[in-house]
């Protein structure tokens, strides 16, 4: 999953005293880089785990489906309730229920694009795009890129989305200079650290980070020209994408004359309490759950020399929402380590896959039980840039 962090506030200074001897990997903190091969890597989980079942994933959707068909049919029953009170209490429980629910089925059209859905490639495009299509998501242009995402991941100039601004680019002086700073630059900082600005730049980010990535590439690569998952054009994509880019915008468009239809029908009131505010719920939920899976001061990003597949698949975390938003979510949160490593294995068996992962990689797993409220706030507070030079860079504030 790859929705953005349009993070902008709270830079601070800090000395970073690493040398970098030739031809030596230069690297801060104490961190010891991964050395498994990906072959030690899978040969650790049980084969079974990569076996993928159509009827299997077909069953976990008609079940997110009817979880969603029943919601709806009940708040269509909100306003008849006599007791305002009732009502105003109704909706917000609909509003995060089927944001949650929709959630689920956002995760398994993921696993569609990932064609971990099932052995069948016709069958994962077919699910994954009239899914994805509903949920305003434009599926072939959105795979191709999060494809490059998960071959690339915790590469500084390649993966495609959560890549850190450098110190350079915040605005930050160079290291070396760090310890002699204007007067004007510091107040500016430090006024962008007030927790009222962090908390402003969070509600941006869980309101409209996911459309400003589809839209713009919002903490993508900077390209130096408009990228977006809707044009043809776009520096992500390639000249043989070119009719998945076609057929993604038209499902998003058919989706949007829907909605219009269906307002000039009913009324915007209408469409907002049924479709719109449920599906800003499902923004924050991707958001927030992909921000915390790729944003954390324990994960180190790499160079071009130093990275390779397997390392980068490392450069994530996993933690629990607790056991309902972790079922309702396919596991997508608590096993993405597992993912990132095989996004062709199932997801159904990714947590077998994890208990195995645990015990091969040792301190290189990274699993936070930080609560998920403290933990967003550290990582918006704490996770603001990274060094200019440096084999394997950390996150800093």
């Amino acid at each position: 999953m790859a929705p953005p962090n349009t993070i902008d506030a709270g830079l601070h200074r800090r000395v970073d005293n690493t040398a970098s001897a030739p031809g030596k990997i230069v690297y801060e903190r104490n961190f010891q880089i991964p050395e498994f091969t990906i072959k030690e890597i899978r040969e650790a989980i049980p084969a079974h785990c990569f076996e993928r079942s159509g009827l299997r994933g077909l069953s976990h959707v008609a079940i997110d489906l009817t979880y969603m068909s029943l919601l709806f049919l009940a708040a269509t029953q909100i306003d008849k309730l006599e007791n305002p009170l009732i009502r105003y209490l109704a909706w917000p429980i609909y509003w995060v229920l089927q944001g949650i629910v929709c959630t689920g089925l956002w995760v398994l059209a993921h696993e569609c694009g990932h064609q971990s859905f099932s052995p069948s490639k016709t069958l994962n495009n077919t699910v994954g795009f009239i899914l994805h299509t509903l949920l305003l998501v434009p599926y072939h242009s959105w795979r191709i890129s999060h494809s490059k995402h998960h071959k690339a991941t915790g590469h500084m100039t390649k993966d495609q989305v959560f890549v850190p601004r450098t110190r350079k680019q915040v605005g930050l002086p160079a290291k070396d200079a760090s310890a002699v700073v204007e007067d004007e630059v510091e107040t500016t900082h430090l006024e962008e650290e007030a927790p009222i600005v962090t908390l402003f730049w969070m509600v941006i980010q869980f309101v409209f980070g996911w459309p400003a990535y589809l839209i713009m590439n919002a903490s993508g690569q900077d390209y130096g020209r408009w990228t977006s998952h809707f044009h043809t054009w776009s520096p992500i994509f390639e000249p043989r994408n070119f009719l998945d880019i076609i057929l993604s915008d038209v499902g998003v468009i058919m989706t949007l004359s829907g909605l219009v239809y269906v307002t000039l029908q009913t009324s915007l009131l209408a469409v907002t309490k049924y479709y719109i505010i449920p599906y800003l719920f499902v923004n924050f939920w991707l958001v927030l759950i992909t921000f915390l899976q790729h944003t954390d001061p324990k994960m180190p990003h790499y160079r071009e020399g130093t990275w390779n597949f397997q390392r980068g698949a490392l450069c994530t975390v996993d933690r629990s929402f607790g056991k309902f938003l972790d079922h309702m979510f396919h596991g997508i949160v608590h096993t993405h380590v597992a993912h990132h490593l095989f996004s062709q294995m199932p997801f159904y068996n990714a947590e077998e896959a994890t208990h195995h992962l645990k015990k091969l990689l040792g301190q290189h797993y990274i699993y936070d039980e930080t609560p998920i409220a403290i933990a967003c706030w550290r990582s918006f507070r704490e996770c603001r840039f990274v060094e200019d030079e440096g084999d394997v860079v950390f996150y800093k504030k």
